[in-house]
């Protein structure tokens, strides 16, 4: 769990949205279709989550993963 980013823009917003909608993990795992160890990795920032069960709980919120440029900048300090 050392690596693991609770921080993350992804465990942020499910955390956020789901608290916002007074839902508990619990809930948003039946509503959702996705098992509810899946959902606490998810909040917790697991690194190497299944995209697709990802785009299921972020369809709930009206969301989906998508691909995004990122600066030169961001990307030479990649290679650090």
């Amino acid at each position: 769990m050392n690596d693991w980013n609770r921080d993350n823009s992804i465990a942020q917003f499910i955390r956020q949205r789901r608290k916002e909608l007074r839902l508990t993990q619990v809930k948003l795992s039946d509503t959702t279709g996705v098992g509810l160890r899946f959902v606490r990795e998810l909040e917790q920032g697991k690194p190497n989550l299944m995209t697709n069960k990802i785009n299921q709980v972020l369809l709930f919120f009206g969301h989906e993963l998508s691909t995004k440029p990122i600066s030169d900048s961001t990307g030479r300090n990649m290679g650090k």
